[in-house]
């Protein structure tokens, strides 16, 4: 009998085979016994029947553990109702390590006690389909760029300089001198741009914010493309179509992982196909004070109607609750009870959301009015301002005293810097952040001086500008937020296996 693995059961429909994995859950019918194996590749019902067993199979089958291993062989039939399309009539059963009482069961856990036991987890269903979309986005991630002439090279994580100020960044000791854990690996990117021509790093970072937030944490990826003879029109192309690619292949490669998340993609069709919306800092001002429409409303009158219609469905709800109540108060049959009861705790969860909109949207239209010109973009301010598209909008054209000291002036606005963020929709706010390089030497070593930074530790980075300088742009990505967005997930603390945050350090 031929041991495969779950992922391939389709070139193995009726024939008898062998699987290795997990239990993750099961069910006991009269002579039956319902059994769920993961092992790493997917899931699929495994059917015990006593009437088809030694008992001693049987026995073994009611007595197994959730997450104990197995090993369980016998024939594979379709069934498009079963989770992954096929099912296994069991003729035979090995355990091979019996779990003791796991401590993640199908009750509400509160997020604490999931993220101390994050390394079990990580066995659930729906983090297994989040970490397989992960997978799947870094493999397209690597495509996309090394089907478009790009190397790969590596930025060092141990670094003497910041590209950002020193406020968030690690400080260690490196041997007897002062280093710190890398924030970006940029500035080492246009030195390998000027190389190769086109580059692209990908790997860890770190950021030492003091932050609890839904979209920060201390240790995350990202993906970092630096290219020679670029401006920033073709860096906003790249970006466009950089960010179609990746969104159409995970799309395609991951439709069960999305169906377990319960994720509508349909919002990435219109992605694929539309045109990122462009708009300079200036005008997306205007369009966050409610100053210019867009598609003939404001982000203020958006608001305000989308406020009305969370206190309709607020109410609308509780409604449906007290009419399931009293249906149930009156006398019903269990399986309508059952039915009843799920639709009134359903109901009710939702109306939890539906309460924090009723908190929040107030405090958004209060920050848009109150936003004052040259300030950056904040959480709420990305929030509102996506709320008016449907697709990924581009924000570029900053005011250059709050971008970066390396971002290049533009030469008919010199109070511009010509950087971009990407800001995604459906509330997640920016996961891309880039822009042209200055090539100006005296610029730069005024904007050095001004952050304070020590020319010291710069001087290497300054001779990409005395040696054979050229027009460069980049960007870099989030991983973890792109995780986020791609899933729809409340937390980024969900998006990578093991987080590290703000109070954070263990498993």
């Amino acid at each position: 009998m031929e041991t495969t693995i779950i992922k391939d059961l389709k070139k193995f429909e009726e024939k008898k085979v062998t699987l290795k994995g997990w239990l993750t859950n099961k069910r006991s019918g009269k002579g039956l016994e319902f059994l769920i194996l993961r092992d790493g590749t997917g899931y699929i019902q495994c059917i015990v029947n006593e009437e088809e067993v030694k008992p001693e199979v049987f026995e073994l089958a009611k007595a197994l553990s959730q997450e104990s291993s197995i090993e369980i062989s016998g024939l594979i039939v379709k069934d498009e109702r079963q989770v992954g399309g096929y099912e296994m009539q069991v003729s035979n059963l090995n355990l091979i390590g019996e779990a003791s009482a796991f401590p993640i069961t199908n009750k509400a856990h509160g997020v604490e006690f999931l993220m101390d036991n994050r390394h079990l987890w990580l066995r659930s269903k729906r983090q297994w389909a989040i970490m397989k979309i992960r997978n799947r986005l870094s493999f397209a991630i690597h495509s996309f760029f090394q089907n478009d002439g790009f190397v790969q090279m590596d930025a060092p994580l141990f670094t003497g300089n910041a590209v950002e100020g020193t406020s968030t960044l690690f400080e260690t000791e490196f041997y007897d001198e002062t280093a710190y854990l890398s924030q970006s690996g940029q500035l080492y990117g246009e030195a390998m741009a000027m190389a190769m021509g086109k580059i692209y790093t990908f790997g860890p970072t770190f950021r030492a914010e003091k932050s609890k937030t839904r979209r920060h944490l201390s240790e995350f990826w990202m993906i970092e493309p630096e290219m020679a003879f670029f401006d920033n029109e073709m860096n906003m192309d790249l970006i466009e179509k950089f960010m179609k690619y990746i969104l159409k292949d995970v799309k395609e490669n991951c439709s069960f992982e999305f169906e377990i998340l319960e994720r509508d993609t349909k919002i990435f069709d219109q992605i694929i196909e539309g045109e990122f919306p462009r708009l300079t800092y200036d005008k997306a001002v205007r369009i966050l004070k409610g100053q210019d429409k867009v598609d003939g409303k404001t982000t203020i009158e958006t608001l305000e109607n989308d406020l009305k219609n969370v206190l309709r469905s607020i109410e609308d709800s509780n409604k449906e609750i007290e009419e399931a109540e009293s249906t149930i108060k009156g006398g019903v049959k269990k399986g309508k009870r059952n039915y009843l009861q799920n639709k009134i705790d359903t109901l009710k969860n939702e109306i939890k959301e539906l309460e924090e909109r009723k908190r929040i949207i107030p405090q958004w239209i209060d920050s848009a009015n109150k936003f004052k010109y040259g300030s950056d973009l904040g959480g709420s301010d990305e929030t509102v301002l996506t709320r008016m598209f449907d697709l990924p909008v581009m924000v570029y054209n900053w005011p250059h005293e709050i971008k970066a000291f390396y971002m290049k002036r533009d030469a008919n606005s010199p109070d511009l810097a010509k950087g971009v963020d990407v800001l995604a929709p459906e509330g997640y706010g920016e996961i891309v952040g880039g822009g042209e390089r200055e090539t100006n030497l005296d610029l730069l070593i005024e904007k050095i001086n001004e952050h304070k930074l020590p020319m010291k530790a710069f001087e290497w980075y300054l001779d990409l500008r005395r040696y054979g300088s050229v027009p460069h742009a980049g960007f870099g990505l989030g991983l973890e937020r792109m995780v986020a967005w791609v899933c729809k997930l409340k937390h980024i603390r969900e998006t990578i296996p093991f987080p590290r945050m703000y109070g954070r350090l263990f498993p």
